[in-house]
């Protein structure tokens, strides 16, 4: 949820056209995440970057899309474009709006005063602000926005006014003033009292550091500082990679700081919320962890703990990330929501390339392998997860339940914390999503691991929290997920937790036969995917028969009953029509009173183990004067005599059935969306990466 972007240049001259330019277009990047309106910081006033006496903060905000912003910033008559620096820092956000209608006011950055001396951007929750904006109004501290974010900037002011020591840097100034904050946050700070510096934080929402520079970095790990109980600063000893030196850059080390020293030709820093947002710009990047502090001051970038936990790594490994720019971008697709539901024939094979050896019938998931004699010996499986991670659990629940006659737990990560669940030593616990920083999923992780359990994610994105802060886990690799819908992801899900399934299965002789159907079955969904989609042209129409209706009712059973959830919920998510996956056993239950010939009912029935049931409920419908539109497989002549519209899909081993009928579904919700002319990839209220509760 919202979008942080900031850009610092040290000794490599940029005109302010080029920073805001880079700034917007960071922001460009992030808005999958979700957002309601934008804003920027950047020097201003002085219009020459020789003026350096009294600095100046400008800042440009507007409701709405990333583009309003820009135009907004286009008819700043008097701001000259061309003025050059050498050193400065630029920092902006996209806001989704929890504390304060989507306005300008409360929009981000947000400031301190009208001088705008201190200013911050800010993803989260500040749970106590009631109580500090209390203090600071009775210090006669005035409030313009209804944030919780502007008491951050004002808490800065009233440190740095109140500060006992006058040679107190930016980086101490922020550790003072998150001391005093509760709740989850990701922080950037700009301050015209600390020209072109730069500080951010994280404490429960994601934010990384891009690094780019002239030359190689000297070293793969930044050292962290922290303080012991007198204030002292200490830094560990860690181990360096010296592959890849130059000259120009040496690693200089002391006890109060990390930096970039010697001979500095040039230094660009990035701090994002996201890799998106920087990749264009480096594929260099620094993960923080909770209770950082990194700021950039004369092109050095320090890092600093609030706090060394026991057994904690002191060091931050300057990683290298995979991911290609052409991967962000649309292609000649209109939606990336649609291009990624297209994606799927090479997102699941990427699943399940180096772990599923087609010919000797074996699966490997080198992230457990270590753990699989533990995870054998255990009481049951809990699978914890959101929205549509939580569909890919139900999904595979009834196949994990078979191949590992294990008890399998599948829970909602807000109730699972609210009910206090009780957590035993001998569980093992997994944590599903696809961002990796959801904060419901995050919590219950913590839960769990104080209680001694051991914990395995599945997420989509490395150096995530999730990934970091399990003991082990499988990276699904569907690649970047942009539009706020999650469409491959799911799949790949899906398919991640059935090869784990088949891993847990591995060396019984009685169900080798089953295994061998499945992984036989795996080999060939790629085509048996790209086979669905050709029929895009077809469920299009039958969107254009459905797209004034009000309400859609899905009903499934057995394997199929999460495909009814996920396809209910991408409905929902992106037309705003009232949509409902209904068990089919439980039709008659209370759903069968919403049924008419009025009500579009789709019915999902494959020939498995519940294509006599699914048959009954077919019936039960069509008694009441519905006639359904169909899901079913190909051949099947019996069912299709009683649809109002099919759509026949090929067969495949039960389990992965819900795979290809997920597709149709997510099809029907993307082409549903585009006639009732909604923005598909970023739905209202709706953001990619949930970091609140």
């Amino acid at each position: 949820m919202c979008g942080i972007f900031a850009y610092i240049n040290y000794l490599v001259p940029r005109d302010r056209k080029f920073i805001l330019d880079c700034l917007i277009k960071g922001l460009q990047r992030l808005e999958y995440r979700g957002y309601d309106s934008a804003g920027i910081a950047f020097d201003g006033g002085n219009e020459s970057p020789d003026v350096i006496k009294k600095p100046e903060t400008k800042i440009v905000k507007k409701k709405g899309k990333v583009r309003a912003l820009e135009e907004e910033l286009a008819c700043e008559k008097d701001m000259k474009l061309d003025i050059e620096y050498d050193i400065h820092c630029g920092i902006a956000h996209t806001r989704w709006a929890t504390h304060g209608a989507p306005c300008a006011i409360n929009s981000h950055p947000q400031r301190s005063d009208v001088n705008n001396e201190f200013v911050v951007v800010h993803n989260g929750i500040v749970t106590n602000y009631r109580d500090i904006k209390k203090v600071l109004e009775s210090k006669d501290y005035v409030f313009e926005s209804e944030t919780d974010t502007e008491v951050i900037a004002k808490l800065c002011k009233y440190v740095y006014d109140h500060r006992e020591n006058e040679d107190m840097s930016f980086r101490e100034l922020v550790e003072v003033v998150i001391a005093q904050l509760e709740g989850a946050f990701a922080l950037c700070f700009k301050s015209i009292h600390y020209p072109s510096q730069c500080v951010g934080t994280r404490r429960g929402s994601p934010l990384l550091i891009g690094v780019k520079t002239k030359g190689n970095l000297s070293s793969n790990f930044v050292p962290i500082l922290y303080r012991d109980n007198r204030g002292r600063e200490f830094q560990d000893d860690v181990a360096y990679n010296r592959e890849g030196t130059d000259s120009a850059f040496k690693r200089s080390f002391s006890t109060t700081d990390f930096e970039v020293s010697g001979d500095i030709k040039a230094a660009e820093y990035f701090f994002a919320s996201d890799a998106s947002a920087i990749i264009e710009h480096t594929n260099r990047v620094i993960y923080l962890e909770d209770d950082d502090v990194a700021a950039v001051m004369d092109g050095c970038l320090s890092i600093h703990r609030m706090k060394k936990e026991e057994g904690e790594s002191m060091s931050r490994e300057v990683q290298t990330l995979k991911m290609e720019i052409q991967q962000i971008m649309k292609g000649n697709y209109q939606y990336f929501m649609q291009k990624e539901i297209f994606e799927q024939p090479e997102s699941v094979i990427n699943t399940m390339r180096g772990r599923v050896n087609f010919k000797d019938k074996e699966v490997i998931l080198g992230g457990l392998q270590d753990h699989l004699s533990e995870i054998h010996r255990c009481r049951r499986l809990l699978f914890i997860a959101c929205g549509t991670s939580y569909h890919s659990a139900i999904a595979t629940r009834q196949l994990l339940e078979e191949l590992t006659e294990l008890p399998v737990v599948v829970e909602l990560a807000s109730d699972f914390l609210d009910r206090r669940t009780p957590i035993f030593r001998d569980d093992i616990c997994f944590f599903i999503s696809q961002s990796g920083e959801t904060a419901d999923t995050l919590n219950a992780l913590r839960y769990c691991k104080k209680r001694g359990a051991l914990t395995v994610g599945i997420t989509n994105t490395v150096g995530s929290s999730i990934s970091r802060e399990t003991t082990c886990g499988v990276h699904i690799n569907a690649g970047p997920e942009i539009g706020v819908a999650s469409t491959k992801a799911y799949t790949s899900q899906f398919i991640s937790l059935v090869m784990f399934g088949l891993v847990m299965n591995q060396d019984r002789i009685s169900t080798r036969s089953r295994r061998n159907e499945i992984i036989e079955a795996l080999e060939n969904l790629p085509n048996l995917i790209k086979e669905v989609l050709e029929m895009d042209d077809d469920i299009k129409k039958l969107a254009e028969e459905l797209y004034e209706q009000k309400s859609i009712l899905l009903m499934g059973r057995g394997f199929n009953y999460a495909t009814c959830l996920e396809g209910a919920l991408k409905i929902k998510e992106l037309t705003y029509l009232h949509s409902e996956g209904i068990l089919a056993g439980e039709l008659k239950h209370g759903p069968l009173a919403l049924v008419d010939k009025a009500m579009p009912v789709i019915m999902i029935i494959m020939k498995d183990s519940m294509y006599t049931k699914c048959q009954n409920a077919l019936h039960e419908v069509t008694a009441r004067g519905c006639a359904p539109i169909l899901i079913c497989q190909k051949g099947d002549t019996e069912s299709q005599s009683k649809a109002s519209r099919v759509i026949e899909l090929p067969g495949t081993v039960d389990c992965l059935q819900g795979i290809l009928c997920v597709i149709p579904l997510q099809l029907l919700a993307f082409h549903t969306a585009v006639l009732r002319g909604y923005d598909v990839d970023c739905p209202r209220n709706l953001a990619k990466s949930v970091t609140v509760e």
